[in-house]
C-alpha cells in the first residue's frame, strides 16, 4: 500500500481521528496551518475530486459542513476555510478536504499556508476532543 491516507483509513498508521464512518475518515493534520486543521478523506482511494463517484459528492459536502461547524464552534474560531487541491499542491495523491479554523488577523493570506505545529501532544488532544464533542452534539 503506497498511499499514506489509505494506510490511515485501514489503521496501519495512527492519527488523531475526529470522525469516522464506513465511507469517510476525518483527522487532525499532522502539519496544521492552525490547531484544529482537519483533513477529511474518503476511505476508498480516489486521487482527486473528479475521481469521486457522484453519489459520494453530496455526503462528502454534508460531512464537510458538519466538521466545519464543529471546528468553528468547538474551537471558538471566528470562521473557517475549506479547500481541496487537485494534483497541483496536492501533497498526498488521495482526495482530501482541508477544514481550517480561522481567526481575525491570524496572518493567513491567500494561498500562502505557513504551518503552525501543535505546541504539545496535550494541545493536540484538547483540540481533537473539542471537535469530537461538537460532532457528537450535531
Amino acid at each position: 500500500m503506497a498511499c499514506i491516507f489509505c494506510e490511515i483509513a485501514v489503521g496501519i498508521r495512527s492519527v488523531d481521528i475526529v470522525h469516522e464512518d464506513a465511507t469517510f475518515l476525518a483527522f487532525l493534520d499532522h502539519r496544521p496551518l492552525f490547531p484544529g486543521h482537519v483533513l477529511l478523506v474518503p476511505r476508498a482511494h480516489y486521487e482527486t475530486l473528479l475521481d469521486l463517484p457522484p453519489e459520494q459528492a453530496g455526503p462528502l459536502l454534508v460531512l464537510t459542513q458538519r466538521i466545519a461547524r464543529a471546528v468553528e464552534t468547538g474551537l471558538q474560531a471566528d470562521g473557517f476555510f475549506v479547500a481541496i487541491n487537485n494534483r497541483v499542491s496536492q501533497s498526498v495523491p488521495h482526495l482530501h478536504v482541508h477544514i481550517v479554523p480561522r481567526r481575525k488577523k491570524d496572518g493567513l493570506k491567500g494561498f500562502f499556508w505557513p504551518r503552525h505545529a501543535y505546541t504539545s501532544d496535550e494541545e493536540r488532544s484538547l483540540v481533537q476532543r473539542a471537535i469530537r464533542a461538537e460532532l457528537a452534539q450535531a
